[in-house]
Protein backbone atom coordinates (compact mmCIF):
# COMPACT_ATOMS: atom_id res chain seq x y z
CA UNK A 1 0.00 0.00 0.00
CA UNK A 2 2.89 2.32 0.86
CA UNK A 3 4.59 1.71 -2.52
CA UNK A 4 1.39 2.51 -4.36
CA UNK A 5 0.94 5.75 -2.42
CA UNK A 6 4.61 6.62 -3.03
CA UNK A 7 4.30 6.11 -6.76
CA UNK A 8 1.10 8.12 -6.78
CA UNK A 9 2.81 10.93 -4.90
CA UNK A 10 5.74 11.02 -7.34
CA UNK A 11 3.37 10.95 -10.29
CA UNK A 12 1.45 13.92 -8.91
CA UNK A 13 4.83 15.69 -8.40
CA UNK A 14 5.76 15.06 -12.05
CA UNK A 15 8.53 12.56 -11.30
CA UNK A 16 9.11 8.94 -12.31
CA UNK A 17 11.38 6.14 -11.13
CA UNK A 18 14.26 5.04 -13.41
CA UNK A 19 16.43 1.97 -12.82
CA UNK A 20 19.97 1.79 -14.26
CA UNK A 21 22.16 -1.34 -14.47
CA UNK A 22 25.86 -1.47 -13.57
CA UNK A 23 27.04 -0.60 -17.10
CA UNK A 24 24.51 2.22 -17.69
CA UNK A 25 24.71 5.92 -16.95
CA UNK A 26 22.00 8.60 -17.39
CA UNK A 27 22.56 12.26 -18.26
CA UNK A 28 19.51 14.33 -17.32
CA UNK A 29 18.71 17.86 -18.49
CA UNK A 30 15.76 19.76 -17.00
CA UNK A 31 14.47 22.79 -18.83
CA UNK A 32 17.57 22.71 -21.02
CA UNK A 33 20.04 22.71 -18.13
CA UNK A 34 22.17 19.88 -16.78
CA UNK A 35 20.49 18.41 -13.76
CA UNK A 36 22.23 15.10 -12.97
CA UNK A 37 24.59 12.39 -14.20
CA UNK A 38 23.26 9.23 -12.62
CA UNK A 39 24.93 5.89 -11.94
CA UNK A 40 23.50 2.38 -11.37
CA UNK A 41 20.40 1.97 -9.14
CA UNK A 42 16.92 3.51 -8.85
CA UNK A 43 16.46 7.23 -9.37
CA UNK A 44 13.59 9.69 -9.39
CA UNK A 45 13.71 11.75 -12.53
CA UNK A 46 11.43 14.68 -13.37
CA UNK A 47 9.21 13.70 -16.22
CA UNK A 48 8.00 17.02 -17.59
CA UNK A 49 10.52 19.36 -19.26
CA UNK A 50 13.38 16.86 -18.99
CA UNK A 51 15.70 15.33 -21.59
CA UNK A 52 17.66 12.15 -21.00
CA UNK A 53 20.70 10.43 -22.55
CA UNK A 54 21.42 6.83 -21.64
CA UNK A 55 25.05 5.74 -22.07
CA UNK A 56 26.74 2.35 -21.88
CA UNK A 57 30.19 2.54 -20.29
CA UNK A 58 31.29 -0.66 -22.04
CA UNK A 59 32.09 1.61 -24.99
CA UNK A 60 34.73 3.25 -22.76
CA UNK A 61 34.35 6.68 -24.37
CA UNK A 62 31.81 9.32 -23.39
CA UNK A 63 30.33 10.45 -26.69
CA UNK A 64 27.66 13.15 -26.51
CA UNK A 65 26.73 16.39 -28.16
CA UNK A 66 26.76 17.90 -24.67
CA UNK A 67 30.37 16.84 -24.01
CA UNK A 68 32.15 20.20 -23.92
CA UNK A 69 29.17 22.09 -22.48
CA UNK A 70 28.98 19.61 -19.62
CA UNK A 71 32.66 20.05 -18.74
CA UNK A 72 32.36 23.80 -19.03
CA UNK A 73 29.19 24.40 -16.99
CA UNK A 74 29.00 21.46 -14.54
CA UNK A 75 32.50 20.24 -13.60
CA UNK A 76 30.99 18.95 -10.38
CA UNK A 77 28.91 16.40 -12.30
CA UNK A 78 31.80 15.04 -14.36
CA UNK A 79 34.36 14.82 -11.55
CA UNK A 80 33.20 11.39 -10.35
CA UNK A 81 32.17 9.92 -13.69
CA UNK A 82 34.41 11.13 -16.52
CA UNK A 83 38.16 11.24 -17.24
CA UNK A 84 39.40 13.78 -19.79
CA UNK A 85 42.76 13.44 -21.59
CA UNK A 86 44.29 16.25 -23.68
CA UNK A 87 47.56 16.50 -25.60
CA UNK A 88 49.68 19.49 -26.51
CA UNK A 89 50.96 20.47 -29.96
CA UNK A 90 54.13 18.37 -29.68
CA UNK A 91 52.86 15.56 -27.51
CA UNK A 92 51.67 11.96 -27.89
CA UNK A 93 49.56 10.28 -25.19
CA UNK A 94 49.11 6.52 -24.90
CA UNK A 95 45.94 5.59 -22.97
CA UNK A 96 46.38 2.46 -20.87
CA UNK A 97 43.54 0.40 -19.41
CA UNK A 98 44.60 -2.12 -16.78
CA UNK A 99 48.17 -1.57 -17.97
CA UNK A 100 47.36 -2.43 -21.62
CA UNK A 101 47.48 0.24 -24.36
CA UNK A 102 44.04 0.83 -25.85
CA UNK A 103 44.42 4.15 -27.70
CA UNK A 104 47.05 6.63 -28.86
CA UNK A 105 46.12 10.29 -28.76
CA UNK A 106 47.67 12.46 -31.46
CA UNK A 107 48.98 16.02 -30.82
CA UNK A 108 46.33 18.66 -29.99
CA UNK A 109 43.66 16.02 -29.46
CA UNK A 110 41.14 15.28 -26.70
CA UNK A 111 39.20 12.25 -25.52
CA UNK A 112 36.81 11.58 -22.62
CA UNK A 113 36.45 8.15 -20.96
CA UNK A 114 34.01 6.81 -18.40
CA UNK A 115 36.03 6.65 -15.20
CA UNK A 116 34.20 3.53 -14.00
CA UNK A 117 35.24 1.69 -17.20
CA UNK A 118 38.90 1.90 -16.11
CA UNK A 119 41.23 2.06 -14.35
CA UNK A 120 42.95 4.29 -16.90
CA UNK A 121 46.49 5.63 -16.96
CA UNK A 122 48.30 7.86 -19.44
CA UNK A 123 51.89 7.75 -20.75
CA UNK A 124 52.99 10.96 -22.44
CA UNK A 125 55.82 11.42 -24.97
CA UNK A 126 57.38 14.69 -26.09
CA UNK A 127 57.94 14.40 -29.86
CA UNK A 128 60.82 16.88 -29.72
CA UNK A 129 62.86 14.55 -27.50
CA UNK A 130 61.09 11.17 -27.77
CA UNK A 131 60.76 10.70 -31.53
CA UNK A 132 61.97 7.10 -31.16
CA UNK A 133 59.80 4.39 -29.64
CA UNK A 134 61.49 1.72 -27.55
CA UNK A 135 61.35 -1.67 -29.34
CA UNK A 136 59.55 -3.42 -26.49
CA UNK A 137 56.91 -0.69 -26.21
CA UNK A 138 56.50 -0.62 -30.01
CA UNK A 139 55.77 -4.37 -29.97
CA UNK A 140 53.13 -3.80 -27.27
CA UNK A 141 51.43 -1.19 -29.45
CA UNK A 142 51.51 -3.50 -32.46
CA UNK A 143 50.02 -6.39 -30.47
CA UNK A 144 47.24 -4.03 -29.34
CA UNK A 145 46.47 -3.17 -32.99
CA UNK A 146 47.91 0.35 -32.69
CA UNK A 147 50.84 -0.10 -35.10
CA UNK A 148 49.38 2.52 -37.48
CA UNK A 149 50.72 5.28 -35.21
CA UNK A 150 54.31 4.10 -35.81
CA UNK A 151 56.80 4.48 -38.63
CA UNK A 152 58.88 1.31 -38.75
CA UNK A 153 62.30 1.15 -40.40
CA UNK A 154 64.32 -2.02 -41.03
CA UNK A 155 68.13 -2.36 -41.24
CA UNK A 156 69.60 -5.68 -42.37
CA UNK A 157 72.66 -7.57 -41.11
CA UNK A 158 75.91 -6.17 -42.50
CA UNK A 159 74.25 -2.82 -43.12
CA UNK A 160 74.02 0.50 -41.32
CA UNK A 161 71.00 2.79 -41.51
CA UNK A 162 71.58 6.52 -41.84
CA UNK A 163 68.62 8.14 -40.06
CA UNK A 164 67.14 11.37 -41.40
CA UNK A 165 64.56 13.30 -39.35
CA UNK A 166 62.73 15.86 -41.49
CA UNK A 167 65.54 15.52 -44.04
CA UNK A 168 68.37 16.19 -41.57
CA UNK A 169 70.95 13.47 -40.85
CA UNK A 170 70.39 12.43 -37.24
CA UNK A 171 72.74 9.46 -36.78
CA UNK A 172 73.33 5.78 -37.45
CA UNK A 173 70.98 2.87 -36.84
CA UNK A 174 72.31 -0.62 -36.10
CA UNK A 175 70.83 -3.74 -37.76
CA UNK A 176 67.31 -4.47 -36.53
CA UNK A 177 63.83 -2.92 -36.42
CA UNK A 178 63.46 0.72 -35.38
CA UNK A 179 60.17 2.50 -34.63
CA UNK A 180 59.28 6.19 -34.55
CA UNK A 181 56.08 8.12 -33.84
CA UNK A 182 54.34 8.76 -37.17
CA UNK A 183 53.07 12.09 -35.81
CA UNK A 184 56.63 13.23 -34.99
CA UNK A 185 59.41 14.34 -37.32
CA UNK A 186 59.31 12.47 -40.63
CA UNK A 187 61.76 9.58 -40.22
CA UNK A 188 63.49 8.08 -43.27
CA UNK A 189 66.49 5.82 -43.57
CA UNK A 190 69.28 5.48 -46.15
CA UNK A 191 70.62 1.94 -46.08
CA UNK A 192 74.39 1.61 -46.57
CA UNK A 193 75.92 -1.85 -47.07
CA UNK A 194 79.19 -1.98 -45.13
CA UNK A 195 80.40 -5.27 -46.62
CA UNK A 196 83.05 -5.65 -49.30
CA UNK A 197 81.53 -5.86 -52.77
CA UNK A 198 82.32 -5.48 -56.45
CA UNK A 199 81.14 -2.79 -58.83
CA UNK A 200 81.15 -3.62 -62.54
CA UNK A 201 81.62 -1.05 -65.33
CA UNK A 202 80.93 -2.91 -68.57
CA UNK A 203 80.94 -2.14 -72.28
CA UNK A 204 82.88 1.13 -72.14
CA UNK A 205 84.01 2.23 -75.64
CA UNK A 206 87.43 3.95 -75.71
CA UNK A 207 89.50 5.32 -78.61
CA UNK A 208 93.21 4.51 -78.21
CA UNK A 209 96.08 6.76 -79.26
CA UNK A 210 96.43 4.90 -82.59
CA UNK A 211 92.70 5.41 -83.24
CA UNK A 212 91.49 1.89 -82.51
CA UNK A 213 88.05 1.73 -80.89
CA UNK A 214 87.95 -0.89 -78.13
CA UNK A 215 85.44 -1.92 -75.52
CA UNK A 216 86.57 -2.64 -71.97
CA UNK A 217 85.01 -4.19 -68.86
CA UNK A 218 86.23 -2.88 -65.50
CA UNK A 219 85.85 -4.14 -61.93
CA UNK A 220 86.30 -2.21 -58.67
CA UNK A 221 86.39 -4.00 -55.29
CA UNK A 222 85.34 -1.55 -52.55
CA UNK A 223 83.66 -1.07 -49.20
CA UNK A 224 82.09 1.94 -47.48
CA UNK A 225 84.40 3.18 -44.74
CA UNK A 226 82.61 6.38 -43.66
CA UNK A 227 78.82 6.12 -44.25
CA UNK A 228 78.13 9.69 -43.06
CA UNK A 229 80.37 11.15 -45.75
CA UNK A 230 79.14 8.64 -48.32
CA UNK A 231 75.52 9.80 -48.02
CA UNK A 232 76.16 13.53 -47.56
CA UNK A 233 79.16 14.32 -49.79
CA UNK A 234 77.47 13.04 -52.97
CA UNK A 235 73.94 12.27 -54.07
CA UNK A 236 74.69 8.61 -54.85
CA UNK A 237 78.09 7.24 -53.84
CA UNK A 238 77.78 4.16 -56.09
CA UNK A 239 77.07 6.36 -59.08
CA UNK A 240 80.06 8.52 -58.09
CA UNK A 241 82.24 5.40 -57.96
CA UNK A 242 80.97 4.31 -61.38
CA UNK A 243 81.76 7.69 -62.96
CA UNK A 244 85.18 7.90 -61.32
CA UNK A 245 86.22 4.46 -62.62
CA UNK A 246 84.84 5.23 -66.07
CA UNK A 247 86.55 8.62 -66.48
CA UNK A 248 89.84 7.46 -64.98
CA UNK A 249 90.26 4.61 -67.47
CA UNK A 250 89.15 6.80 -70.36
CA UNK A 251 92.00 9.17 -69.55
CA UNK A 252 94.54 6.40 -68.94
CA UNK A 253 93.77 4.28 -72.01
CA UNK A 254 93.20 7.18 -74.39
CA UNK A 255 96.91 8.11 -74.36
CA UNK A 256 98.16 4.57 -75.05
CA UNK A 257 98.48 2.69 -78.31
CA UNK A 258 96.79 -0.69 -78.62
CA UNK A 259 100.11 -2.51 -78.27
CA UNK A 260 101.02 -0.54 -75.13
CA UNK A 261 97.60 -1.25 -73.65
CA UNK A 262 97.78 -5.00 -74.27
CA UNK A 263 101.35 -5.22 -73.01
CA UNK A 264 100.86 -3.18 -69.81
CA UNK A 265 97.47 -4.14 -68.39
CA UNK A 266 98.92 -4.98 -64.98
CA UNK A 267 100.75 -1.67 -64.65
CA UNK A 268 97.63 0.22 -65.72
CA UNK A 269 95.61 -1.51 -62.95
CA UNK A 270 98.14 -0.57 -60.25
CA UNK A 271 98.45 3.07 -61.32
CA UNK A 272 94.69 3.53 -61.72
CA UNK A 273 94.02 1.91 -58.34
CA UNK A 274 96.32 4.32 -56.51
CA UNK A 275 94.72 7.36 -58.17
CA UNK A 276 91.16 6.18 -57.63
CA UNK A 277 91.79 5.21 -54.00
CA UNK A 278 92.96 8.72 -53.19
CA UNK A 279 90.02 10.38 -54.98
CA UNK A 280 87.24 8.27 -53.45
CA UNK A 281 88.61 8.43 -49.91
CA UNK A 282 87.17 11.96 -49.86
CA UNK A 283 83.62 10.56 -50.01
CA UNK A 284 84.17 7.73 -47.52
CA UNK A 285 84.83 4.92 -50.05
CA UNK A 286 87.75 2.52 -49.59
CA UNK A 287 88.77 1.11 -53.00
CA UNK A 288 90.67 -2.12 -52.34
CA UNK A 289 91.32 -3.28 -55.89
CA UNK A 290 90.60 -2.19 -59.45
CA UNK A 291 91.14 -4.23 -62.60
CA UNK A 292 90.90 -3.90 -66.36
CA UNK A 293 89.10 -7.21 -66.71
CA UNK A 294 88.40 -7.52 -70.45
CA UNK A 295 89.61 -5.77 -73.61
CA UNK A 296 87.27 -6.46 -76.53
CA UNK A 297 88.67 -5.64 -79.98
CA UNK A 298 86.74 -4.96 -83.22
CA UNK A 299 86.46 -7.96 -85.55
CA UNK A 300 88.89 -6.72 -88.21
CA UNK A 301 91.53 -5.72 -85.65
CA UNK A 302 91.21 -9.11 -84.00
CA UNK A 303 91.83 -10.84 -87.36
CA UNK A 304 94.91 -8.69 -88.04
CA UNK A 305 96.34 -9.47 -84.60
CA UNK A 306 95.70 -13.16 -85.13
CA UNK A 307 97.65 -13.04 -88.39
CA UNK A 308 100.49 -11.13 -86.71
CA UNK A 309 100.67 -13.67 -83.92
CA UNK A 310 100.59 -16.53 -86.41
CA UNK A 311 103.45 -14.97 -88.43
CA UNK A 312 105.49 -14.40 -85.29
CA UNK A 313 105.03 -18.02 -84.21
CA UNK A 314 105.99 -19.30 -87.65
CA UNK A 315 109.14 -17.18 -87.59
CA UNK A 316 110.00 -18.50 -84.13
CA UNK A 317 109.44 -22.06 -85.37
CA UNK A 318 111.77 -21.49 -88.35
CA UNK A 319 114.48 -20.11 -86.10
CA UNK A 320 114.21 -23.13 -83.84
CA UNK A 321 114.29 -25.51 -86.83
CA UNK A 322 117.42 -23.86 -88.30
CA UNK A 323 119.07 -23.94 -84.92
CA UNK A 324 118.42 -27.67 -84.57
CA UNK A 325 119.70 -28.36 -88.11
CA UNK A 326 122.87 -26.43 -87.34
CA UNK A 327 123.37 -28.38 -84.15
CA UNK A 328 122.88 -31.67 -86.04
CA UNK A 329 125.44 -30.73 -88.72
CA UNK A 330 127.91 -29.67 -86.06
CA UNK A 331 127.45 -33.02 -84.34
CA UNK A 332 128.09 -34.91 -87.60
CA UNK A 333 131.20 -32.88 -88.24
CA UNK A 334 132.55 -33.65 -84.80
CA UNK A 335 131.85 -37.36 -85.34
CA UNK A 336 133.68 -37.35 -88.69
CA UNK A 337 136.75 -35.74 -87.11
CA UNK A 338 136.84 -38.39 -84.38
CA UNK A 339 136.55 -41.24 -86.91
CA UNK A 340 139.30 -39.75 -89.10
CA UNK A 341 141.79 -39.82 -86.25
CA UNK A 342 140.66 -43.14 -84.70
CA UNK A 343 140.51 -46.31 -86.95
CA UNK A 344 138.92 -48.35 -84.15
CA UNK A 345 136.04 -45.87 -83.93
CA UNK A 346 135.66 -46.16 -87.75
CA UNK A 347 135.43 -49.95 -87.52
CA UNK A 348 132.80 -49.72 -84.76
CA UNK A 349 130.79 -47.33 -86.89
CA UNK A 350 131.01 -49.72 -89.83
CA UNK A 351 129.77 -52.60 -87.69
CA UNK A 352 126.92 -50.46 -86.41
CA UNK A 353 125.92 -49.61 -90.00
CA UNK A 354 126.11 -53.26 -90.97
CA UNK A 355 123.86 -54.18 -88.04
CA UNK A 356 121.33 -51.59 -89.10
CA UNK A 357 121.31 -52.90 -92.71
CA UNK A 358 121.01 -56.50 -91.54
CA UNK A 359 117.94 -55.63 -89.48
CA UNK A 360 116.13 -54.36 -92.59
CA UNK A 361 116.67 -57.30 -94.99
CA UNK A 362 115.57 -60.94 -94.93
CA UNK A 363 118.85 -62.47 -96.22
CA UNK A 364 122.41 -61.14 -96.08
CA UNK A 365 125.35 -62.84 -97.93
CA UNK A 366 128.84 -61.93 -96.81
CA UNK A 367 131.73 -62.77 -99.31
CA UNK A 368 135.30 -63.47 -98.20
CA UNK A 369 134.19 -63.36 -94.56
CA UNK A 370 133.83 -60.46 -92.28
CA UNK A 371 137.49 -59.62 -92.53
CA UNK A 372 137.36 -59.29 -96.32
CA UNK A 373 134.23 -57.04 -96.10
CA UNK A 374 135.91 -54.76 -93.69
CA UNK A 375 139.06 -54.59 -95.80
CA UNK A 376 137.03 -53.74 -98.91
CA UNK A 377 135.19 -51.00 -97.04
CA UNK A 378 138.53 -49.69 -95.79
CA UNK A 379 139.92 -49.58 -99.35
CA UNK A 380 136.80 -47.75 -100.53
CA UNK A 381 137.36 -45.24 -97.73
CA UNK A 382 141.00 -44.70 -98.86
Amino acid sequence: MTNVLTRLFHALAGRERVTLSENERLLVLVNGRFDALLGPGEHLVQRDGSRREVHNIDGLRFISGFDRALFRSRPDLVADHLTEVRTGSGEIAVIMRDGRPIEVLMPEDRVVFWTDAGPFSVERFDLATDARVEPQFARRLERAGLGRVLTTLHVGEGQVGMLFLDGVLSGRMAPGVHSFWAAGPRATVRIVDMRQRAHEVVGQEILTKDRVTIRVNLTAIFRVKDPERAVTAVTDFEEALHRAVQLLFRRRLGVLTLDQLLAGKGAIDVEAGETLRADLANIGIDVQEIALKDVILPGEIREILNRVVEAEKEAEANVILRREETNAMRSLLNTAKVMEDNPVMLRLKELDALETIAAKVDHLTVHNGTQGLLQDIARLRD
